[in-house]
């Protein structure tokens, strides 16, 4: 359930691979590896496309033996355009055959292939032994590149030429500066790292590893200008106290080397702190809270505007060859357009993220016979929120309905889906329904959203006075349950299809829960992961939730806040194990552990009535004995009275066996069960009847009531709040 990454480029959408004739079609494969070429090729058209404006590109190689070149990708061109220029011997004037034969930059001005173009910049490809190929831009603006364009093409050029060649970039050794050749080498890396790069903080990553280490640098700030006022994006190599300094300043007269080349967007090569009080006195306290002594201010213009500043700095002064300033400043409009990107996918990936929180609960509930603790982790890589969710609802008579669902797919839709679905579940469950007739609801539901939509989904109810756990499962892996003596079982049951694919009856499980018992419900993310089968994760899983973790979290004599604690860190203890590098998952997860407690056999009183009016008398004379031994007589009057209506409407229009159930719990709790499935309603009594009014009374005399239909009947249940002294004891 991974989505695609925005701003990853593939060979076959950024390169048009041209097989005009034998030797074209094998040009670009003569380069070693077909990955690697492929990848490299990509990454040059993309880069050299945005960075030096123009409206195609072409990367030619070089076939030595036979004096020509051959096309081997082109981009942003038709087959038709590029046809002239497919296969070029090297003494014809063309703009990459003259830059082969002097090994040094050349631009041609014209239309060349009929494009619109004003010229073609071209630059060879180094090798070993001379040029490999030669990198064409066909120019959309008048005039030749400036010397920072000239140094960008430059620097892609090697950094192909290494690749292609066969002779990858090393890392450079030492701390200081590099020598140009393997910086250019390593500026290459940077665009193809900037290229992939999606989120901010990668922007950042890739702007330290690759920029820092050439240049002999040691620190590195991205500052942004929203509302008058500079936002830290991100930064290595400052102390936090400088970043606050800097981070939400308004942009003031004592950041005048800031507001001047933000207005004029002219890079500011600063190289001494002596320098920088000289020049701009103001900053005086900025400058001696910072641990530099040298720096580089270079303006990020995006779409035509700046949108702040990346500061390249040093720990000693130091000076600037006109060959490092035109490459950090053609690298600082990289660093402009990657970081656009990449705070617009920040802030709509925030509001998917806010709105997917939004729609899972915020608290689980503290029930009689459950706590429970959960986990959403959202997918470390991938652009889009996923539709995983979890709930626990309260159900009557102390029963709760346990929910996990994963809404298939990734992205805004796929998210409110699940909000749907959850909304639609705790309307079903409300309903009282068994697990099998909600997923026949449920999965209408989704067929309806259409056909691209599944979902997969386990929904239990576990009964505390039946000690039983019942579940349907649609295209869901089964719970794991990890009894008192720290024993962990795992039902190896097949489930149902996914909702949307399924076609009802669904079939239904069942488990014995001993009390304090672990309920461990999870969505695939948890087990499964790209370098992990579902089956290895799950083995894994039953390894953490061992005796020996179970014995450590144990529950028994645990008051209500150490269950919440031990929980949590069960969670984590998980989490931790299962998914230990989260930055690298492809897939968001879920956790949900439920810890169960049945219902003791003291709280709980039941008696079999006849089916006939002696029924309600005999049913108030057990009420009375039975609230006077749990200590609530003052519910004696209510109860009595609830239950006479009650088992009054029994023996009037449902029929028999009629049997009466107390549970006393946080609250009190009456059950009338009968063998009808007969539905109870209120109804609106005139003045002038006799009867119709006892659901009414029955509605307001207790807390809340409602019905629930079995096999063989129904179940009619009252609640009502137990006396203060009652809920305190």
């Amino acid at each position: 359930m991974t989505a695609e990454k925005a701003g990853s480029v593939s060979a076959a959408e950024q390169a048009e691979r041209l097989p005009f004739g034998a030797r074209a079609a094998e040009s670009a494969d003569r380069w070693g590896e077909e990955a690697r070429s492929s990848e490299t090729l990509a990454l040059v058209l993309q880069q050299a496309t945005v960075c030096l404006g123009g409206v195609g590109v072409l990367v030619h190689r070089y076939d030595r033996a036979a004096g020509r070149l051959l096309l081997a990708a082109a981009g942003g061109l038709s087959r038709a355009s590029a046809g002239a220029w497919v296969d070029l011997s090297e003494e014809q004037d063309a703009a990459p055959a003259c830059a082969l034969r002097c090994d040094a930059f050349v631009y041609v001005p014209g239309d060349s292939l009929g494009t619109g173009a004003v010229g073609t910049a071209a630059v060879p490809l180094p090798g070993a032994e001379g040029p490999i190929g030669v990198l064409s831009v066909l120019m959309a603006e008048a005039g030749e590149p400036s010397d920072t364009r000239r140094s960008l093409l430059r620097a892609l050029a090697r950094w192909a030429g290494a690749r292609l060649g066969g002779d990858g970039p090393g890392a450079p050794s030492g701390s200081g500066p590099v020598p140009p050749a393997d910086r250019s080498l390593r500026m290459g890396d940077l665009t193809a790292a900037l290229a992939e790069a999606v989120t901010s903080d990668e922007v950042v990553k890739a702007g330290a590893t690759f920029i820092l280490p050439p240049f002999g640098a040691d620190g590195l700030v991205f500052l942004v200008l929203e509302g008058g006022r500079l936002n830290v994006v991100g930064a290595v190599g400052y102390p936090q106290e400088f970043l606050s300094l800097l981070d939400r300043a308004p942009l003031a007269t004592h950041f005048s080397i800031i507001k001047d080349v933000l207005r004029t967007r002219i890079p500011r090569f600063v190289e001494s702190r002596a320098e920088l009080d000289r020049g701009y006195p103001a900053m005086r306290h900025v400058n001696e809270a910072s641990p530099k002594a040298a720096w580089a201010f270079l303006p990020m213009i995006a779409s035509g505007r700046t949108i702040g500043l990346c500061v390249v700095s040093f720990s000693r002064p130091r000076s600037f060859s006109d060959e490092e300033r035109s490459l950090l400043t053609a690298l600082s409009g990289l660093f402009g357009q990657s970081l656009e990107r990449a705070r617009l996918y920040d802030v709509e990936h925030a509001r998917a993220r806010e709105l997917q929180r939004g729609l899972l609960p915020r608290t689980l509930p503290r029930l009689p016979a459950a706590r429970a603790a959960a986990r959403y982790l959202p997918a470390g890589r991938g652009e889009e929120v996923g539709g995983d969710w979890y709930d626990l609802i309260p159900l009557s008579a102390d029963r709760v309905a346990v929910v996990i669902g994963d809404v298939m797919g990734h992205g805004i839709a796929e998210a409110a889906t699940m909000g749907r679905l959850r909304t639609a579940v705790r309307t079903l469950a409300d309903l009282e329904m068994p697990p099998d007739e909600l997923f026949s609801r449920l999965n209408d539901l989704v067929s309806d959203l259409g056909e691209d939509f599944y979902a997969t989904c386990l929904y239990a109810v576990f009964d505390p006075v039946a000690r039983t756990c019942t579940y349907s499962l649609a295209g869901h892996p089964p719970p794991v349950v990890v009894h008192p003596d720290g024993s962990v079982h795992f039902s190896d049951v097949i489930p149902d299809p996914p909702l949307g694919a399924a076609k009802p009856p669904f079939e239904t499980h069942q488990l014995q829960l001993p009390d304090e018992s672990l309920l461990v419900l999870y969505t695939d993310g948890l087990v499964e992961s790209p370098t992990r089968d579902a089956d290895q994760g799950l083995t894994q899983l039953l390894q953490v939730l061992s005796p020996a973790t179970a014995a450590s979290v144990c529950f028994e004599d645990a008051d209500e806040n150490d269950v919440g604690r031990r929980l949590d860190e069960l969670c984590d203890t998980v989490v931790s194990a299962l998914l230990p590098d989260r930055d690298q998952t492809t897939d968001d997860a879920a956790l949900l552990i439920v810890h169960t407690r049945c219902t003791a056999a003291r709280d709980v009183a039941s008696l079999d009535l006849p089916n006939d009016p002696r029924a309600a008398g005999q049913a108030r004379q057990y009420v009375r004995e039975q609230l006077e031994r749990w200590g609530l007589d003052e519910l004696t009057l209510t109860t009595e009275l609830l239950v006479s209506e009650l088992i009054g409407n029994v023996v009037r229009h449902a029929t028999g066996p009629i049997r009466l159930c107390l549970l006393r719990s946080r609250s009190l709790t009456c059950e009338v069960y009968d063998g009808s499935l007969t539905t109870p309603r209120i109804r609106h009594a005139s003045y002038t009847d006799e009867g119709g009014r006892g659901l009414q009374l029955v509605s307001a005399m207790s807390r809340r009531w409602g019905a629930r239909y079995l096999h063989n009947g129904k179940c009619i249940w009252t609640e009502q709040d137990l006396p203060v002294t009652q809920v305190s004891g």
